[in-house]
């Protein structure tokens, strides 16, 4: 039973992991939409301001301000489903797994010299 029990707590903590990362990826997803309905509705607000309203009417300058939120909506856009992918939580644990074993290759190696010293110096002392 002991051991039963360790093998459906490691599946919890799995299990807990993905919801928690499912949660985080919806966030993501929610938080873009909702920028995108309000970029549509700014745009529509600021060509109101322009040309109905008549502020600024002799220049179009809510083409500039459309273009410039919409190239951080496009920034928005990539971060959520382009670099996501590439480098999203799957990366992120390769990347941590890779640096913990050259962290442990290190620490095996320094031990290694430490122990090699120290026999090195019992030999100098018996001599």
């Amino acid at each position: 039973m002991l051991f039963k029990s360790k093998k459906t707590k490691r599946v919890d903590e799995d299990q807990y992991e993905l919801l928690k990362n499912a949660e985080a990826r919806i966030r993501q997803k929610k938080r873009l939409y909702y920028h995108f309905v309000i970029f549509l509705i700014g745009s529509v607000f600021l060509i109101v301001i322009n040309k109905v309203l008549k502020y600024g009417e002799e220049y179009d300058w809510f083409v500039w301000a459309i273009t410039f939120w919409g190239f951080l909506f496009a920034i928005h856009f990539f971060n959520v489903f382009v670099n996501h992918r590439f480098m999203g939580k799957e990366w992120e644990r390769t990347q941590r797994e890779k640096l913990v074993r050259r962290q442990r290759e290190s620490i095996a190696q320094l031990e290694k010299d430490v122990e090699k010293e120290f026999l090195n110096s019992d030999l100098d002392k018996t001599e």
